[in-house]
């Protein structure tokens, strides 16, 4: 049965109820709604607790799709031997400082892409850190135009926001998917978009910020040159300080 996804409409919703629909074969809960993100396109699971209906906090490690098309999430318990039965309600909430500092990064990554406007071939988002790993063809990499221009992109203080088109909408315009590693999901007859205002549109599922000036300032650490990377291949990384909120960037 398909999960209520509540972040995809709010980010910011930290709990929600809910009902225990059943339980999968790795102990992981089905709920009918829930607000934690499953990992997906390179951003982690969710971590939180759901409390049971008496009151016991059941800690939960990660969250995870059950399926191809996205439509159903398992929540997954630190431990064995959970109280909690099929038709039971529970409340769900996210580690939010953790949430908090993924979306942050997720948006400070998608500015990224919009700096370079190269394919993107790889990536992941973290709550210190994140990268992107882009196909660009051999030139020198200029890290303080780079640092410069995502600076400004973070203080103009764009909107974030989403929407959604259909599955034919995207086959009509394959320019907006930027990664060809992961493909958005089609079959379900929708699309989410997420839109900086000005600056970037693409196909995403994945949390963020509501401006872009939540992310915090940029700073400018040492650069790492790759020594593995095929030609082509650059791997440009952001950092997030969780308490300070100052990402900083570096590139291999």
């Amino acid at each position: 049965m398909a999960t209520d996804c509540l972040f995809r409409e709010d980010s910011y919703l930290k709990e929600c109820s809910a009902t225990v629909l059943g339980v999968t074969e790795a102990g992981g809960l089905l709920l009918d709604r829930t607000v934690f993100y499953a990992a997906s396109g390179g951003q982690p699971g969710d971590r939180g607790v759901l409390m049971s209906p008496s009151g016991d906090p059941i800690p939960i490690a990660s969250a995870s799709y059950t399926d191809p098309a996205k439509t159903e999430i398992a929540h997954l318990p630190a431990s064995i031997g959970l109280p909690l039965e099929t038709g039971d309600t529970v409340r769900a909430a996210v580690d939010w400082d953790l949430r908090y500092a993924r979306m942050r990064m997720h948006t400070a990554l998608h500015l990224l892409s919009a700096v370079l406007p190269y394919p993107v071939t790889g990536g992941a988002v973290g709550d210190t850190d994140g990268r992107l790993d882009f196909d660009i063809p051999e030139a020198g990499l200029d890290k303080d135009e780079i640092t410069r221009r995502l600076a400004a992109m973070i203080a103009a203080g764009a909107e974030v926001r989403s929407r959604w088109i259909t599955d034919a909408e995207l086959e009509a315009a394959p320019n907006l998917v930027k990664t060809m590693s992961v493909k958005p999901p089609i079959g379900t007859g929708r699309v989410r978009l997420i839109e900086i205002a000005g600056y970037d549109l693409q196909p995403c599922g994945g949390t963020h910020v509501r401006n872009t000036n939540e992310i915090g300032e940029v700073s400018d650490p040492d650069r790492k040159e790759g020594q593995t990377k095929p030609t082509g291949a650059h791997c440009i990384c952001v950092g997030c300080s969780r308490g300070s909120g100052a990402p900083s960037y570096s590139g291999r």
